[in-house]
This record gives structure tokens, sequence and C-alpha cells, in this order.
């Protein structure tokens, strides 16, 4: 039997899809135009109060509420301080990172996420006693405690931010300035001082060897670091790094488009159903990929020349 992916675009108002095996309905997804996620969309925004009791602050990005982005999220690129003691910080946290790479490669998740981060962050009680307690970040906080958040973040600053955690009830969204990018092998941290990683899922030795190989052929830039993802697993060395290509690519059109967009502003938009089908669901097993809708064919059609 023939697998397909279907996709219902052609009403402005829900997004449809299904993977199709024969008449029997193997997955399906579906998306309100009204509700869709925030979560893993990357923003240009602008800080509108500097909380110093809650040493976080708060950003203006685009959406109901102004998120909320504590200072460990924040990259010290963003720091008004003197470019040499800048300089030490970053340097400091790289090297932390690169010799937590030689011994600890299971911190993050599948989406390029601290593991600890999954749990109820500072976020939910706007409170300093749910910081997450990963090592990365811990070193993250004690690196920063020579300084204050109103020290070296001021109002109406200008930063890149990425939603990480949905608007809940009358809570802003929680953001980071620490930005990954998921592709279907591989997720690319353009700013973590993290080098190649594997996603905890992935247990076994034999093959979390085999892949780090791989991540450490890909020769990343200083400051940027990847992993691979567990639909990577039994992918090639040539299909990694092909997805990682295109990641390259993709950070190389968001800070395009940075540099010519003003604060609040949406850079990049993870959450539509479209890209995230052919991105996650979409595999070779499936013979055919029919679109329905004009828009909706482009956006498909684009995606995939660009994967």
């Amino acid at each position: 039997m023939s697998l397909r992916m279907l996709i219902d675009a052609r009403h402005p108002e829900e997004t449809r899809v299904a993977v199709v095996n024969g008449q029997r309905i193997e997955e399906f997804d579906f998306e309100a135009a009204d509700r869709k996620q925030l979560k893993g969309n990357i923003y240009l925004a602008k800080v509108t109060r500097v909380e110093p009791s809650l040493q976080a602050a708060f950003v203006e990005y685009g959406g109901n509420r102004h998120g909320f982005l504590a200072f460990s999220e924040i990259h010290p690129d963003y720091y008004q301080i003197p470019r040499e003691d800048r300089e030490a910080l970053l340097r400091e946290e790289a090297e932390f990172a690169a010799d937590h790479d030689d011994h600890h490669d299971e911190e993050f998740d599948d989406n390029g996420e601290p593991i600890a981060q999954q749990g109820e962050d500072i976020a939910e009680t706007g409170g300093q006693n749910d910081e997450p307690t990963d090592a990365l970040r811990r070193k993250r906080q004690s690196l920063r405690r020579r300084y204050k958040i109103q020290e070296v973040i001021h109002r109406r600053q200008v930063l890149l931010i990425q939603v990480v955690k949905e608007e809940r009830g009358s809570k802003g969204a929680a953001l980071t300035t620490y930005l990954s990018l998921a592709g279907r092998y591989c997720v690319l941290m353009p700013n973590t001082a993290h080098g190649g990683g594997i996603s905890r899922k992935i247990s076994n030795i034999a093959d979390r060897k085999r892949l780090k190989a791989i991540m450490s052929d890909l020769k990343l830039p200083t400051g940027m670091g990847a992993i691979v993802r567990t639909a990577g697993l039994k992918r090639s060395s040539e299909d990694i790094r092909r997805d990682f290509d295109y990641l390259t690519r993709l950070w190389d059109e968001i800070r395009e488009k940075t540099l010519a967009s003003s604060a609040p502003a949406l850079i990049q938009q993870d959450s539509d159903l479209i890209k995230r089908a052919i991105r996650d669901i979409y595999h070779r097993d499936i013979d055919q990929v029919l679109v329905e809708g004009p828009e909706g064919f482009a956006d498909a059609q684009r995606f995939m020349l660009m994967l």
C-alpha cells in the first residue's frame, strides 16, 4: 500500500495534516489559526522593565502579554559592560562547556533543551528558588554572580529571544536568548558554547560513539553547539551533515532578517504545522505529499527545497 501525507491548507482558519496508509490513518494533527503555539518562535524584542527583585526582565516581543526573561537566560553578548569583561565572561563559559563536553554529553533532550528545564522553572513562580539545576545553567549563574541584571541590562534594549514556554493564564511566556533551531536530525544552538552532543534518548554506547564522531567532523564554529536528535540515530553522516547545513543556512537567514527588522518583530516561526509535519513526520517511505491550498503548497514547496 502507498503511504501518503495529506495536507489540507484550503481554509485559513485551520490546517490539517494526515499520514495515510491505504485507507488507514497513521497520524493526524491540526492547527487552528487563532490558537497557534508560540514555543520555538524567535522574535526581536525590546526590554520594557528590568526587575531587580526577580533578577529578570520583562520584554515586549509581540505576544498578548510581555514575556519573562530570567537573568540566567540572557547571553553575555547583551551585557552593557566593557568589551574586555564581556570577552572574559564568554571565554570562561566556553572553556567550561568544552571541558563539560568531554564528560557529559547527555545534557540535552531531543529538542535541544536542557533536561532539567523540563520541570517547573522560574517563570512559573517569579521567584529564584526554582532555577534549573543542570550543570551548564549553574555555571552560567556562578559566572554572572559578579553582576546584577539592573547593572548590565537596560530598558528599551533590543534582544533576539526565543519562546521556551507558552503563555498561561495571566502569566507571560518564558523566554531565552540562548537559541535553538530544530532540524530533522539535529538541533543547532547558534550561540551556545556546547560542542557536538547526542540526545539523551539515544542510550546505546556504540551508537553514541558513532554519532559523536559524526558531530566532531562537522567542525562547529567557536561559540556554536549542535546535538543529534533521536531521528538521526540510523542516519548516515551525509544525512546529518545535510541537515546541519540547512540549519546553518536558516541561521544566516535569521541574522539577515534581524538586521533588517525593528523590535518587536517575529523573525522565525517554528510553530507552523506544515513545516513541523515535513520536518518531523515526513520520511523516505512516504510516497507522496499532497497539499491543498495555494499558500500551503507554496510554503511546503519552499521548505522542502530548503531541506
